[in-house]
């Protein structure tokens, strides 16, 4: 496999995560701005996930044209790394649902970490990556 084909195949997976929570933001049922208000936190919750995706696909990216060649570790590593991704949808819905309480939160935050320690057993690992 090239690394052209990998990382199409990770920008459709990124994309995806990033419609789906924009597709998680409910429509208010009125016509006024003030019927926006309620939607406040799950809109702040899908503005610090957009970063984050964004973040990752930037890394991942600038990863990916470091690398000569496409390993079995860097595809079970990049597995690893969609998996967590693919997980910020649910948990960024529960905690704007939920107003930032601490279980969704911290949810949020153990996701936030596990893909940050995928990322970096990517680096760590792979002798093709520098």
């Amino acid at each position: 496999m090239t690394k052209y084909r990998l990382e199409a195949f990770s920008d459709g997976v990124i994309a995806i995560v990033i419609t789906i929570m924009v597709l998680e933001m409910k429509i208010p049922p009125g016509n006024g701005l003030e019927d926006l208000r309620p939607l406040l936190p799950a809109f702040l919750s899908y503005v610090l996930s957009f970063v984050f995706v964004g973040i990752y696909w930037n890394n991942h990216h600038h990863m990916l044209h470091t690398c000569a060649t496409v390993t079995g570790a860097i595809l079970w590593n990049n597995l690893h790394l969609l998996f967590w991704l693919s997980l910020f949808p649910f948990t960024a819905g529960w905690m704007g649902e939920n107003h930032f309480t601490a279980a969704p939160t911290a949810l949020y935050g153990i996701v936030l970490l596990m893909a940050a320690s995928s990322g970096q057993s990517s680096v760590r690992k792979e002798p093709t990556l520098s």
